[in-house]
């Protein structure tokens, strides 16, 4: 009987041994505590993993992508879409004004094509809603490519086989699929997948090793110094209006060759003279010459100036270069095979 009840006390003892630990809550990995610096951030600007990514059919995006290589949509077949928005180099032609079908130049700085789609409107006066009503302008303008009319390009494209068959694929459901808005619609379609990610946007999903300390400062100096006050959003920019320069004449910071008045231009609105989009800053290391003009080389230049002009303040060196090393951040690039065809 005793043999029994140590055997069943023995038995006890060893289950009790085998029963797993629980981990104590001190014994857990700690969960990772956001920076102040990361909680300023997400309030004012959002990763571009946070953007839904548009459904649309790969034949979209290819016909699109061709059309905005194809010469043939200038009238006299001297330049695409790519030539003022090159995809080899960040989306621009890193000139201050874009020769168009003629040679002449047109009279805005050719903004990247990159995030355009995350803009709220297009063009330094905003004129078009979104990057397909974009497309139309440039076709039809005499300074750019030259074409006269929708009807002389529909004309052009309709006698073109292959195009004859990639509109009917994308657009089964039209009799004659070919036309001017289809065109814009596709061209802007494959606009839609120019999005790439940087190092920012890592920062912005959690990563804060993906800025140095430099970097980081620059982030600081870029909220500290109200440069968030036009600079925000996925885009960190092109949601609004603004006029330049709340402290001073443009021109004279700039050096302008011509006063260019802005919005008023098209509005006729006295009060919105000197008026502009505000650009998106993403991929501003690689878009020089900047501002409307493309008359300031230099992006610390441009830092300089915008800080004056726009909040009344004078950098230090420290901060303009800090701001530059944070700028450079939002740096990032397509894939290959999207930058020809």
């Amino acid at each position: 009987m005793r043999k029994i009840y140590l055997l069943v006390s023995l038995g006890v003892f060893i289950s009790c041994n085998n029963t797993p630990k629980k981990q104590s809550v001190t014994d857990a990995e700690p969960a990772q505590t956001k920076s102040e610096l990361l909680k300023t951030a997400e309030t004012f600007f959002k990763s571009v993993s946070s953007v839904p990514k548009p459904e649309i059919s790969e034949e979209k995006i290819a016909l699109g992508k061709k059309l905005y290589f194809d010469t043939r949509l200038s009238k006299d077949g001297n330049i695409s879409c790519n030539s003022c928005h090159n995809l080899e180099t960040f989306g621009v032609d890193n000139l201050p004004t874009s020769p168009g079908d003629t040679k002449e130049l047109g009279a805005r700085n050719s903004p990247t094509v990159l995030h355009a789609s995350l803009h709220a409107m297009q063009f330094w006066d905003g004129r078009a809603k979104d990057v397909e009503e974009q497309a139309e302008g440039p076709i039809l303008n005499p300074v750019e490519h030259n074409i006269p009319s929708a009807e002389f390009l529909e004309k052009k494209l309709q006698q073109v086989a292959e195009y004859q068959d990639l509109f009917k694929v994308v657009y089964p459901d039209q009799e004659q699929p070919i036309t001017f808005k289809n065109i814009a619609n596709a061209i802007g379609a494959f606009e839609r997948t120019l999005n790439p990610a940087s190092r920012f946007d890592k920062f912005l999903d959690g990563d804060e090793q993906a800025l140095n300390q430099q970097e980081k400062d620059g982030l600081k100096a870029f909220v500290d110094n109200s440069c968030i006050t036009c600079h925000s959003g996925v885009a960190l920019g092109g949601q609004m209006f603004q006029k330049f320069g709340l402290f001073g004449n443009y021109w004279e910071h700039t050096k302008s060759k011509k006063i260019d008045a802005g919005l008023s231009d098209l509005t006729k609105n006295e009060a919105e003279k000197y008026f502009f989009k505000v650009p998106g800053l993403r991929n501003i290391e690689k878009t020089a010459p900047y501002f409307h003009d493309g008359s300031v080389e230099k992006l610390e230049d441009a830092v300089r100036i915008m800080a004056k002009l726009q909040s009344n303040k004078d950098l230090t060196e420290k901060q303009v270069d800090d701001i530059v090393a944070f700028l450079k951040t939002l740096t990032s690039d397509i894939e290959d095979s999207q930058k020809r065809l």
